[in-house]
């Protein structure tokens, strides 16, 4: 049986680890051109750090607004999916349940799936404590990178490698097996020959389709499916 204070402890660390790329974003963000106002709310309304990211890195590049969107979106809707998995845990209705769906997110669903089955309350308190505190703090630190970002250039600080260093480390489980280095080659391949061929943004969701269809010619059972957790990503 675990104990609730464990299930905080865990819930509040990752909080803060997650929290902290805010950062990176606020201060990207404001070397794309977007104001301390704009990259706050930003953050604010569209609390999914995979596609902020890609929102203004589509934008600092010189793409299209519709193409920054819709990458962003794309990236998105793996959120719907965390909903439909975590709605039963949660047992909420009403106006609480629209506040829940702004939480969901890559740790916060992780966490509450994480939870031992006949301990439905620590999956809850899992959710909402990885949640919130994940949107506090990365609030706070996009605030704070914004302002930084219109100091400083933030390559030279690092900022601008430390999104794609946490997405690798998050998808690293996966590259074990060998349907994922296939996917993850692939993928690769794709992003790379579309962002120097085609205009800025459309590498991404040209990736994303690679990856699904890759994702859907793995086995659904067989030790390189046991071998994988729950968490595909994040932040």
């Amino acid at each position: 049986m675990r104990d609730r204070r464990a299930v905080l402890r865990d819930s509040l660390g990752l909080g803060i680890a997650v929290g902290a790329y805010g950062l990176s974003f606020g201060a990207l963000s404001a070397a794309a051109g977007l104001s301390v106002l704009q990259t706050c709310v930003l953050s604010l309304a569209g609390f999914t750090g995979g596609s902020q990211f890609t929102y203004v890195g589509i934008v600092g590049a010189g793409g299209a607004t519709g193409s920054a969107v819709g990458s962003a979106l794309l990236l998105g809707l793996r959120n719907v999916l965390y909903g439909v998995r975590v709605r039963p845990l949660l047992g909420l209705d009403g106006w609480r349940r629209a506040g829940a769906a702004h939480l969901v997110i890559d740790e916060s669903t992780g966490m509450a799936i994480a939870q031992p089955a006949d301990q439905p309350e620590l999956a809850r308190t899992a959710f909402w404590a990885t949640g919130l505190s994940i949107f506090v703090l990365w609030n706070l630190a996009t605030l704070g990178g914004a302002l930084l970002g219109n100091a400083v250039d933030p390559r030279t600080l690092g900022l601008d490698g430390a999104e794609p260093a946490a997405f690798l480390v998050l998808l690293w489980g996966r590259l074990a097996a060998p349907g994922g280095r296939r996917v993850a080659a692939l993928a690769a391949a794709i992003a790379i020959v579309a962002g120097v061929t085609l205009p800025a943004g459309l590498a991404v969701p040209i990736a994303a389709v690679a990856v699904i269809a890759g994702g859907r010619r793995e086995p659904a059972s067989g030790p390189d499916h046991a071998a994988r957790g729950p968490r595909g990503d994040d932040a």
